[in-house]
């Protein structure tokens, strides 16, 4: 199998400066760059880039991935929308890390699994990842939980660990939530699991609530949200909701009592065990009915057969006459259909008399008897019938 990578970094917040674009540039001649865009593929040679300071310096997301089980996805975000200490408790380990670079916040995803059917070069699409940035930057942390979840399934969590708070929303994941579950392929039953410890939706936010939450925002953080908007072109909507959600608790609610992480593991065995057992019992279901089906419909062949009657076995003369083998082959079909038929209502011994007639009447057509003897229609040792054909002859 040929190897196969793809790297794919976008610029969010602010494009790229001419100067920028040219030392990217000198990485790649053949990568496509943008003032937001930089993606490359890789049949053979590597990226000469580093990811982790590309990141840092030039773009808000990555997406990696290679055809041997690869996978890798990064948002870059600024601290004043994702708090490092709360991104920090979710990702845990090698699988998610959270880091801080200046005043930004950095996210890490990791997924190997090199015996893994990996997706093909169609596949790549950081498109459907992306928003999930703006959800975290609204204070939306079903990403982070997830990702908690990727640690633990990675065995990066130790089995007494307790969960981190379970974000309202776990048990509708929005696409890109499906995707990034998909693409670091986290454990569906683990993620079943978890969402039972997730309320089904938060309240909704009114008009009044916010009217407060914007009040007790002191006036210098008004005027600087709002110059960063003149200027920059950034909404401050994703920060008010991140205030608004800090205020009230949302999106971050507490089980009575936690669950541990050997809890969890323990449920999505269970679950898979069922999901299996529950297949299997499809499958038999499936086997029985479709059994079932084959049967009635050898039924109805069988009853058709009988209406027939002598036209069935003058039709076996008629095939056994042209002496073609394909003939031959029709013919020890039907006489087996008639020979089941018989069985079934109680003619056999009618049947053998016409057989063993037939296999007189055709002894001298050797290919013909031989097949009757493969069908299992007739018994006896080949050389006899041969010495038969050679008196009739």
């Amino acid at each position: 199998m040929s190897e196969y990578q793809y790297y794919e970094f976008q610029a969010l917040d602010r494009p790229l400066t001419q100067s920028q674009m040219r030392e990217l540039r000198g990485f790649s001649t053949r990568a496509k760059i943008t003032p937001t865009r930089f993606v490359n593929e890789y049949h053979w040679g590597d990226f000469k880039g580093d990811p982790a300071v590309w990141i840092e310096k030039y773009f808000d997301a990555f997406f990696y991935y290679a055809n041997w089980g690869s996978r890798q996805f990064m948002l870059r975000l600024p601290g004043r929308l994702l708090d490092y200490e709360i991104a920090r408790r979710y990702c845990r380990g090698d699988s998610a890390l959270a880091r801080r670079k200046g005043e930004h916040v950095i996210l890490e995803f990791h997924s190997e699994d090199d015996e893994a059917e990996d997706w093909g070069e169609d596949d790549a699409e950081l498109s459907a990842l992306i928003p999930l940035r703006a959800d975290l930057a609204r204070g939306d942390h079903r990403c982070l939980y997830l990702a908690w979840l990727l640690c633990v399934q990675a065995g990066e969590v130790n089995d007494d660990a307790e969960e981190p708070p379970v974000p309202t929303g776990l048990r509708a994941l929005t696409g890109s939530l499906r995707a990034f579950a998909e693409f670091l392929r986290i454990d569906g039953d683990l993620i079943d699991v978890a969402v039972e410890g997730s309320p089904d939706h938060e309240d909704p936010i009114s008009k009044e609530d916010m009217k407060r939450c914007i009040q007790s925002v002191p006036d210098a953080e008004k005027t600087k949200m709002l110059l960063e908007s003149a200027l920059d072109g950034t909404n401050p909507q994703s920060e008010l909701l991140k205030r608004f959600r800090g205020t009230r608790n949302l999106g971050m609610p507490r089980l009575e009592k936690a669950r541990t992480v050997a809890q969890l593991r323990k449920g999505a065995l269970e679950r898979a065990e069922a999901r299996r057992r529950q297949a299997k019992e499809r499958a038999e279901r499936e086997r029985i009915r479709r059994e079932r089906e084959v049967r009635a419909a050898r039924e109805r062949y069988l009853n058709d057969l009988a209406k027939r009657g002598e036209e069935a076995w003058a039709r076996v003369d008629r095939l056994i006459a042209t002496k073609q083998p394909k003939k031959y082959d029709e013919a020890v079909t039907l006489l087996g259909d008639l020979r089941e038929l018989a069985t079934r209502d109680g003619k056999g011994q009618e049947h053998s008399a016409r057989l063993r007639r037939i296999q007189m009447q055709h002894a001298g057509k050797p290919t013909f008897i031989n097949r009757l003897r493969k069908a299992g229609l007739i018994d006896g040792p080949k050389e006899p019938l041969l010495a038969v054909d050679r008196g009739a002859r």
